[in-house]
């Protein structure tokens, strides 16, 4: 019974039976205690009074009010500091913020200032420059009093005067002269195009009366169409005034002798735009003609274009041949009477037509089955046809530098250069999307700008194909024309309703152009040295000046001119457009089949 209560106790040795102390069993006890209170202790000097409370509570111990009270005080100068830490935060980002601004703020203000000053130092050569046309203005008066009040000089007076009509006569010829060469009839209907769009109308070379009228009434109205495109105009002016002052900065750093006063070549350049964009604001019609006929209903005309000396006009689509007028006819005799001088049965819907630059009466074209032809046009025979496409062939186009080559581009995501003096392709460049378009620069036979089913127009040098030279974006969609307003500059019409300019030199875009609708249908694009001109669906022509974003002047078919009362007109769109060299005069035709010749009126 008492070993049992023995060994029943945990706390008896189990070898002799005796009682152990917690001593016994714990040596380290004391020590392990010691250690407990000195952590305690430690943990008291550094603990928090938050940590304090939250080791309170979970004792269970009571906490006093005046440690609620010291723990709330702390908690605000807490919160305070942190409220503080985050006013000064967002001060700093205030800070950083307005220093960015004011910065900006003076760069622009530095901007602003150094354009006042050009605008002062253009204000001051433009006065001086009238004061001077005033001065020989003046001269000239005085000159005509004088042989007025001189009666020797009276009595020769009509010859003098039939003198000065005769000198404005051979003005007038050696301007067309300059203009391009041309037959009489064919600069005749030029010059009753032009006179016509001014509006000149004069009574008398010396009495001024209707002349200081209309002249008036033109100031007007120049004046108000430059108000209403103050902005874009303001926005050319300062593009040349800078481009200027860096030209001349580098011309200075080369030449310390080089001067910056008066009329300069930015000024020039900004008056040549400001004169012909506030020069016209419509287009006018001065002849029309119907192309379609009674055996064939598809009168689409899908291209239109002038042959090398003005002269002629050739006009191709659906109907599945190709018409040669003589333009000088159309524009002078009655609409009933406009018949082709030349006409060419094709097998195929044609796509485009390019003209020889060279050899005046051969003409490309492109079909719908993929073939390029070669004609004669006084023959109205073909002289070569290539049939390597696979696809349709949407665009065709001679070299202006080399007359035997030309390029074609087609549905099967080919370009293909050919010569006429060989029955195969010389060149064949593989892309990944259909091409729309392909042009020669007027420069060189080596430079070739492709617009694509990509959006994008690529640029090509032909001594290298393996990768375009440069690949111009922007588009939002297909692009269906490319067009060279000179060496340097290309312009580009897509689907997406705009047209764009490129400085294929400078690998860079300049402007893009808003103010026709084009979404699905090809409607044309025609340039000239400082005029784009492109169709809409909305069955209108619009023109815009290459320095300026919004439409200088536009027309619509369907309007009461000619005797045009064709009502239901919606469904029609601009199929091709065509300028006459750098004259204001432009050809023009809609799906309907209608052609219009246009002229640039003020």
């Amino acid at each position: 019974m008492c070993i049992v209560t023995h060994l029943n106790n945990k706390n008896d040795c189990p070898c002799c039976g005796h009682f152990l102390t917690t001593n016994h069993l714990f040596p380290n006890f004391l020590l392990n205690k010691f250690l407990r209170k000195t952590s305690a202790r430690q943990i008291a000097k550094t603990a928090t009074p938050f940590e304090h409370l939250r080791q309170a509570l979970q004792q269970g111990c009571e906490v006093s009010v005046k440690e609620l009270d010291s723990l709330m005080s702390l908690l605000v100068e807490k919160r305070r500091k942190m409220e503080q830490e985050e006013a000064e935060t967002n001060m700093q980002i205030l800070l950083d913020f307005l220093h960015c601004l004011r910065k900006q703020k003076l760069e622009e203000l530095n901007e602003i200032q150094t354009d006042l000053q050009y605008v002062k130092e253009d204000i001051n050569a433009v006065e001086r420059h009238r004061i001077d046309l005033y001065r020989s203005r003046e001269r000239y008066s005085v000159k005509l009093r004088m042989l007025a009040d001189d009666p020797i000089a009276t009595k020769a007076w009509p010859s003098l005067t039939d003198k000065h009509s005769s000198g404005i006569i051979s003005s007038a010829h050696s301007t067309q002269g300059r203009m391009g060469a041309g037959s009489s009839q064919n600069k005749k209907a030029d010059v009753k195009a032009q006179v016509s769009s001014h509006g000149l109308q004069r009574k008398d070379a010396y009495s001024g009366s209707d002349s200081h009228v209309t002249q008036s009434g033109l100031v007007v109205a120049r004046k108000r169409r430059l108000h209403a495109q103050f902005n874009d105009l303001q926005d050319c002016y300062l593009q040349k005034r800078r481009h200027w002052v860096r030209q001349q900065h580098k011309q200075e750093e080369r030449d310390t002798n080089s001067s910056r006063e008066g009329y300069h070549a930015g000024l020039e350049d900004f008056q040549s735009v400001l004169t012909t964009f506030t020069r016209y604001s419509r287009l006018r019609v001065i002849a029309e003609l119907r192309h379609g006929d009674l055996f064939h209903s598809a009168n689409i005309v899908s291209s239109i274009e002038f042959d090398r000396d003005d002269e002629l006009f050739a006009t191709a689509g659906v109907s599945r041949r190709i018409k040669v007028f003589e333009f000088s006819s159309v524009v002078n005799e009655p609409a009933d009477v406009h018949c082709p001088v030349v006409e060419m049965s094709t097998r195929s819907k044609l796509s485009c037509l390019s003209w020889n630059k060279y050899t005046k009466n051969h003409i490309a074209s492109s079909d719908y089955e993929g073939i390029v032809t070669v004609w004669d046009v006084t023959t109205r025979q073909s002289v070569m046809e290539y049939e390597e496409h696979e696809k349709r062939a949407w665009s065709v186009d001679f070299s202006r530098t080399e007359p035997s080559m030309l390029v074609s581009g087609s549905d099967d995501c080919k370009v293909k250069i050919w010569c006429t003096k060989q029955e195969a392709s010389v060149l064949n460049i593989d892309m990944k999307a259909n091409i729309c378009s392909v042009k020669y620069n007027p420069g060189s036979s080596i430079y070739v700008a492709v617009g694509s089913a990509d959006h994008h127009i690529h640029y090509y040098d032909l001594r290298n194909i393996s990768q375009p030279l440069h690949v111009f974006s922007g588009h939002r969609k297909a692009v269906s024309y490319v067009k060279f307003l000179s060496n340097n500059e290309l312009a580009s019409a897509s689907t997406d309703s705009t047209l764009r300019l490129w400085d294929v030199k400078e690998n860079m875009p300049v402007r893009t152009f808003r103010g026709h609708s084009n979404e699905k249908n090809f409607v044309g694009l025609t340039v000239n040295s400082e005029y784009i001109a492109c169709g809409s669906e909305t069955n209108e022509v619009f023109a815009y000046h290459k320095a300026i974003s919004k439409p200088a002047a536009w027309h619509r078919f369907g309007s009461s001119d000619l005797d045009d009362t064709d009502d239901d007109n919606g469904s029609y769109f601009i199929s091709a457009v065509c300028w006459k060299s750098d004259s204001p005069t432009m050809l023009t035709a809609n799906s309907q089949g209608t052609i219009k010749v246009l002229v640039l009126a003020a």
